[in-house]
């Protein structure tokens, strides 16, 4: 009887938010079940991938000064013809031009291992592509997959953009034109993957891209686990060189991740321009999860867009800000349809010059002879459980065309330089324990 007692007691000592809390962890912010792939974050051992191929046994040398893009492609290509396999680069420095992965081949950089990209953009062939949301011929990145079911990067090494040259190219053509785009100055990417589905990249350092760091497009099941992404934003600015761009994009992890980096770590694309939603090369983004990551400098640690037409079932959780410019970015651009839906942000700490971003994202904006401006709308988004330090609390303004909804502020303890806040330009904002300042908002 004793101890039915000491039960019912616990029991009832059990709050509301406790139960809350425990049943909502299994669900996306649209109330569907996560699936249990989601909490699978176990590590592939490349060994399990089949016979290994090392590129010092394909004529690659241990050298950093010379280009060995044909000894490495030519591994790859050997591990394809015997029936697929792990490419691995070994301990020391080995610079490459574009390398593209075949069926069942895998790339694993050892502990120790540099795989360092060209710095002459001649090495990356001009192909189809995708950036920026758009469709379009590109340069190639370092690391290519296209259609590579399965495709896994593994390993404790570096790969390097060796992106310098790049960078003060991009800057002294700004210098020259202050409007050129991003466009203008040819740029590869560190990683790109192609329709390709349940991939995992875990362990490895990317560094220093010259354009974008890592970039998903139509890919599915992806699991993002424990990588190092940085690219410097002193003393010379690496421009664009988002940690992860997630593209037209379904089931994604992104798990124990470090992310420093001049511009967005993760950004969600998916289209632009006023007729962004009829083109079938773009689409939208739904249920990713991003949790256990540590941000340092970037623009945005989420950011939806500029080139976004469609997220939905987003969450950011368990993850720390280290001068970060904005925790949550939406970027409400005027000339494309967009929709932003049941996001939410929660457990975090740390700090953000803006906890939350909501304005106008006007660059490069055309509509193209479209007469009606397309209506951008936010609905759902959540933010909860935030201990945080900020210059501004809430950092929102928007035009006739765009329509906030739904937002819910809970259990936010907040310190701010600016703690202004308009609650007239949110339908249905609810605000439930907000602390800024020491005082309650209501």
């Amino acid at each position: 009887m004793k101890k039915i007692c000491l039960f019912l007691i616990a029991l009832l000592a059990i709050t509301p938010k406790t139960f809350s809390q425990k049943n909502n962890k299994d669900l996306f912010p649209d109330g569907t079940k996560i699936p249990d792939w989601f909490h699978d974050a176990s590590k592939i051992n490349p060994v399990n991938l089949g016979k290994f191929f090392s590129i010092t046994d394909y004529g690659a040398k241990n050298d950093s000064t010379i280009v060995q893009t044909a000894a490495i492609q030519k591994t790859i290509d050997e591990a394809y013809r015997n029936g697929g396999g792990v490419v691995v680069i070994p301990k020391g420095t080995f610079m490459s031009g574009a390398l593209f992965f075949r069926p069942n081949t895998h790339l694993h950089v050892s502990e120790g291992a540099i795989l360092k990209g060209s710095d002459n953009i001649n090495d990356y062939p001009f192909m189809p592509s995708r950036i920026e949301g758009q469709s379009i011929e590109y340069f190639t990145a370092l690391v290519n997959a296209y259609g590579i079911n399965g495709f896994t990067i593994t390993g404790k090494g570096t790969i390097d953009g060796n992106g310098l040259k790049y960078w003060e190219a991009f800057w002294q053509r700004r210098k020259e034109n202050p409007n050129c785009t991003n466009l203008e100055v040819s740029r590869p990417r560190l990683v790109f993957i192609w329709k390709c589905d349940n991939v995992q990249v875990q362990d490895v350092k990317l560094h220093n891209s010259g354009f974008w760091t890592s970039h998903y497009y139509q890919c599915n099941n992806v699991k993002i686990l424990d990588l190092h992404i940085t690219s410097p934003h002193e003393p010379v600015k690496a421009p664009s060189t988002d940690a992860i761009d997630i593209d037209v994009c379904t089931n994604m992890l992104i798990k124990g991740c470090y992310m420093a980096v001049n511009d967005d770590a993760i950004a969600l694309k998916g289209g632009k321009g006023p007729w962004a939603d009829k083109d079938a090369s773009n689409g939208g983004n739904e249920n990713i999860i991003i949790e256990n990551c540590n941000f340092g400098f970037c623009h945005g640690a989420l950011t939806s867009g500029s080139e976004a037409i469609h997220n939905k079932n987003i969450i950011v959780r368990n993850c720390t800000v280290d001068n970060a410019i904005r925790l949550l970015w939406l970027k409400m651009r005027p000339d494309t349809p967009q929709k932003y839906e049941y996001i939410t942000v929660e457990n975090i700490t740390g700090y953000a010059k803006s906890m939350i971003y909501v304005k106008p994202w006007t660059q490069f904006f055309d509509l193209k002879g479209r007469k009606d401006v397309p209506l951008s709308y936010c609905d759902n988004i959540t933010m909860k459980n935030i201990n945080i330090k900020c210059d501004v609390f809430y950092d929102m303004a928007i035009t006739e065309y765009d329509r906030l909804s739904n937002f819910t502020f809970e259990n936010l303890k907040i310190e701010a330089k600016k703690d202004t806040m308009d609650k007239s330009i949110i339908t249905g904002l609810k605000l439930k324990n907000v602390v800024v300042n020491n005082k309650t908002i209501k």
